[in-house]
């Protein structure tokens, strides 16, 4: 198989380049990130409808990956408590060598094809759970694991890879390839592979949790108050929707929890 992530950059002699023409030519290939995105749509539509799905009669999602690939299901699934306002254990990040592997990468923890299940079943995985395999390469032994032990056990599987015709693509029941091309720096995938991933991990994240009601127009209403920033945005949410002032509506999100809540409430 030949990896377009491997392939030779289109630029040479980078160390003798100015910092400006360093920076013009990461921008000129990351331009050409969406418009990949972009044709994988279709699938990444079907995807989500078959998530979402599961979800709401008390599946979970799972992300599983090494590396950056890894860092990045964690990071999608981490932002989904404070975002949306669901339980910690409705969306789940895994990556190779464990949480520890987040900030100092683990040797060859990716190159075990067993563990990649055996951390699925800490979790107690089963039909009604989704795992999405990430992998840049789309060889990753870990992630190709994982997704053949779920598909075997019934459970549905999905990847984000960026080699079209990878093995996790062949081993996911709706594999998304998003062929970005040949890295500014020869094979450094977290570069346009890890930008490509985080824009399909968003798209997903996002499109189910508002089919599954978490987002009211286009407010994040039951989002966590964790800080300063976020009550003073839940607040002029509460004012705006029932038209009173911002103490009132702060006084209204503070003992309600949520705008959700707060509007509901505030309304009767």
């Amino acid at each position: 198989m030949e990896r377009q992530t491997e392939k030779e950059s289109l630029y040479n002699n980078l160390e003798g380049k100015s910092i400006l023409e360093i920076l013009t030519d990461i921008n000129r290939e990351d331009a050409k990130i969406a418009a990949a995105v972009n044709t994988c749509i279709p699938k990444i539509n079907t995807l989500v409808i078959e998530i979402a799905k599961r979800i709401s009669e008390g599946g979970r999602l799972f992300y599983t990956g090494a590396g950056t690939s890894g860092r990045l299901g964690i990071v999608d699934a981490s932002e989904c408590p404070p975002t949306f306002g669901v339980p910690h254990g409705m969306v789940i990040g895994l990556m190779a060598g464990g949480d520890s592997a987040m900030r100092k990468a683990v040797e060859f923890a990716e190159d075990d094809e067993t563990q990649g299940w055996d951390d699925l079943k800490e979790y107690k995985i089963d039909k009604l759970d989704t795992v999405i395999g990430i992998a840049a390469s789309g060889t990753t032994p870990y992630v190709i694991g994982a997704l053949r032990n779920a598909r075997q056990h019934g459970i549905l599987t999905g990847c984000i890879t960026c080699n079209p015709g990878s093995p996790i693509g062949k081993e996911a029941e709706f594999p998304i390839e998003v062929a970005v091309g040949p890295e500014y720096v020869t094979g450094s995938t977290r570069m346009k592979s890890g930008t490509a991933q985080k824009l399909v991990l968003n798209m997903i994240s996002t499109a189910v949790m508002i089919k599954l009601g978490r987002v009211k127009g286009n407010k994040m209403v039951d989002m966590q108050l964790s800080n300063n920033k976020l009550v003073d945005r839940g607040t002029r949410m509460v004012m705006n929707e029932l038209d009173i002032n911002y103490e009132l509506a702060k006084e209204l999100l503070l003992k309600y929890g949520s705008v959700r809540n707060a509007v509901i409430n505030g309304s009767n």
